[in-house]
């Protein structure tokens, strides 16, 4: 899953695009309101965090801006001002959530979760496909019960995968979503990513629709 923070304190911000790695996110993270509308209007993210009070452009602004440029991506709304004015107003300007500062990392992850949970219609925090599971909470990966353990990069992709189930997913999607901006992204490497899951986790777990992409499903729809 891809993060965008924008957020102009420098210390907290790189916190949080340090606790979101930790955690298996891929995290661009921008300062000023200007640079953060640029990166939302031309890269895809699966959920944005951003400051209201931001330099150049003002939160607000920004997320206005998105929503009449037709982006979808849930934003969690930071701000400084615990005032039931600025919520509303992030609310009524298309924000999905909000916290006001200061926070608690655990609660923020939480609620991205769960925002990246409902834009892609699952409600629960685990993901499942047949004997697979993957607990978004703990990021405990098992197969028929058993823990597997995968690689930071086979965890973002299976993670993918598992929010996009029943869904045809392009290499390009998986490239923007799995990696932040200023990774080397190089496609050949998800085809190797999905042949390490599939060792780990069986050889039809993943579905491969040639000229399209990839695909997962639990085996009772395939067979279906």
């Amino acid at each position: 899953m891809r993060i965008l923070i924008v957020e102009d304190e420098p210390t907290l911000g790189r916190q949080l695009k340090s606790t979101l790695e930790q955690n298996g996110y891929a995290v661009d993270l921008s300062t000023d309101g200007e640079d953060g509308h640029f990166l939302g209007s031309t890269e895809d993210y699966d959920a944005v965090i951003l400051d209201l009070g931001l330099p150049e452009i003002d939160g607000l602004t920004v997320l206005g801006m998105w929503r009449k440029e037709g982006r979808k991506f849930p934003v969690l709304v930071l701000t400084a001002r615990d005032s039931w004015s600025d919520k509303v107003a992030g609310l009524d300007a298309g924000a999905d959530d909000y916290l006001a500062k200061p926070f608690q990392t655990e609660e923020l992850i939480a609620r991205l979760r769960a925002l990246i949970r409902r834009a892609s219609g699952n409600s629960s925090s685990e993901l499942i496909a047949g004997d697979v599971r993957l607990d978004t909470r703990s990021g405990r990966v098992t197969l028929k019960g058993e823990p597997v353990k995968l690689t930071a990069q086979e965890y973002k992709l299976l993670s993918y995968l598992l929010h996009h189930k029943g869904k045809v997913v392009s290499r390009t999607e998986l490239i923007e979503h799995i990696y932040d901006q200023d990774f080397d992204r190089d496609s050949n490497t998800i085809e190797v990513f999905v042949t390490r899951i599939r060792k780990k986790l069986g050889a039809d777990v993943i579905t491969t629709i040639r000229g399209l992409g990839y695909s997962l499903d639990d085996p009772a729809a395939v067979r279906g």
